[in-house]
């Protein structure tokens, strides 16, 4: 319980630090400096894989499947791997988000963060239920896996003329209903006064938009990460590292998102690899090493051929 406090406090204190200190005043976050904090995220993110380490040697946290600490460290840097490389399709979301409501972008940081803020809250519930599911019910094992493969057969198979739209989506109708909401935008406010009625900006309608999306790809990625691993602390950990360098992601991503329009290839590998792994655990053993190699090459080959991809179509 302790360790579970002091990751929580530390997470809290760097969000803290991060609008309180460093984003104190609303300013475009340039590629430079984008680049330079999801540098600071992913060396964190692998630094923290030693501390996992550490712990689990130590019997300082609770370690109901028996992991040694090695394999530990190695499950926990192949769920980080997942969620990082499925928050892609978060981050091409999040752009048409932005672009369908017109948030300037000096404002677009400020919305990101109180994301994080609920997106692990709505994470760590669904991960506790998940887990949850998975030792109370053996056969929810196979559910996930059936509903990865599934995901990433449609993934395969969607059009790409069907394009998200904000404006026509369930969740924007339905808060219209909820309360008055205004497209003018007053700085970083999410509520304005207007003749006595308190209306919602496009900040606000942005931020539900972003959390209800996070949900739905959560619903991906939990599942996921699970068929990975079903420790508690490990899922968490691993989810909130992706999380808060999805941010600094965006940003550093963002004007070049079409370069990696053809990574969706990757991540239909990694879930229906991670979707049979789930279906077959009790028949095929797999080790971690191979695992966390089979997702970093399917990350690090899609990269590859969407930037020489692009580069074609630009020539």
């Amino acid at each position: 319980m302790i360790v579970w406090i002091s990751f929580l406090i530390a997470i809290l204190l760097f969000l803290a630090l991060d609008l309180g200190v460093f984003n104190k005043t609303p300013h475009i976050i340039s590629t430079k400096e984008a680049s330079k904090w999801t540098a600071i995220w992913v060396t964190l993110s692998f630094l923290f894989s030693g501390i996992i380490y550490w712990l689990y040697s130590n019997d300082y946290i609770s370690n109901p499947d028996g992991l040694k600490p090695l394999a530990a460290s190695l499950k926990y840097i192949t769920g980080y791997l997942i969620e990082l490389s499925l928050s892609v399709d978060n981050i091409f979301v999040i752009a048409i988000i932005f672009a369908a409501f017109r948030i300037p972008k000096k404002f677009q940081h400020r919305v990101l963060f109180w994301g994080i803020l609920g997106a692990i809250i709505f994470r760590g519930l669904m991960i506790y239920f998940g887990v949850l599911l998975i030792h109370k019910f053996i056969w929810a094992t196979y559910v996930f896996g059936a509903f990865l493969i599934f995901t990433a057969f449609k993934m395969l198979f969607t059009k790409e003329e069907e394009k998200f739209e904000p404006k026509k989506s369930f969740v924007y109708r339905i808060l219209r209903k909820i309360i008055p909401v205004t497209t003018h935008i007053n700085d970083e406010h999410f509520f304005i006064k207007r003749r006595h009625i308190t209306a919602a900006t496009p900040l606000f309608v942005a931020l539900i938009v972003i959390e209800v999306m996070d949900v739905i790809f959560a619903l991906d990625s939990v599942p996921a990460i699970l068929a990975i691993t079903s420790d508690p602390f490990l899922v968490f950990s691993s989810n909130i590292f992706a999380i808060l360098g999805l941010r600094s992601m965006y940003f550093f991503l963002a004007n070049m998102l079409e370069k990696f329009a053809h990574l969706e290839y990757s991540l239909i590998a990694i879930l229906s690899f991670v979707g049979l792994k789930m279906l077959l655990h009790d028949f095929v053993e797999i080790a971690e090493w191979f695992s966390l190699a089979f997702i970093a090459l399917s990350l690090f080959i899609g990269i590859i051929i969407s930037l020489q991809l692009s580069k074609q179509e630009v020539s």
